[in-house]
């Protein structure tokens, strides 16, 4: 059944504008970008539909590879699942590639980063996959609008943005 999913979804991406174009930012450090990340905004996919609260936390495995562990909050329950990511080259470029159903691998591309490793933009292999991240679940409106217009000159369609409810991880 995963291997069906996974294939309906390689199949479903095909047809979607390729970011290839987008160039993934350099100089990237992993150590630093491991920890837990909050999706401040995200485009609609069915896998996170009426997900709140959504999270990723990213450690190094012994063999190199970055874990990733997903975590969301959806019909009064959480949920979560747990991924492998590895460099898809160079790994001072921030640019993965992320298995949740293995051998199925999807691209991971940072194409913002602040230079403290506290907001980020990451988009996959099409222009229909895009996620702003934050260290904290919440940012100010100023910070969110300015990273909305860092994605639109990207060439994303904002008008799809959902702006994810964090309440749950607000302390």
């Amino acid at each position: 059944m995963r291997a069906l999913f996974a294939l309906l979804l390689l199949v479903g991406l095909t047809g979607c504008k390729s970011t290839s174009n987008l160039n993934v930012v350099g100089n990237f450090d992993a150590e630093r970008y491991l920890g837990t990340w909050y999706e401040v905004a995200r485009f609609p996919h069915r896998f996170e539909k009426d997900m709140t609260d959504v999270s990723a936390t990213y450690s190094m495995n012994e063999d190199n590879t970055i874990k990733v562990f997903n975590r969301g909050y959806k019909k009064n329950e959480w949920k979560d699942i747990e991924g492998v990511a590895k460099f898809k080259g160079d790994k001072t470029q921030g640019w993965l590639k992320v298995s949740f159903f293995k051998p199925f691998y999807a691209s991971y591309k940072i194409i913002d980063l602040d230079d403290d490793y506290t907001r980020a933009i990451v988009t996959g292999p099409s222009y229909g996959y895009l996620w702003i991240l934050s260290r904290d679940p919440v940012i100010p409106q100023a910070e969110l609008d300015e990273l909305i217009s860092k994605v639109r000159n990207f060439g994303f369609d904002t008008e799809k943005l959902i702006i994810v409810d964090q309440s749950r991880n607000v302390k």
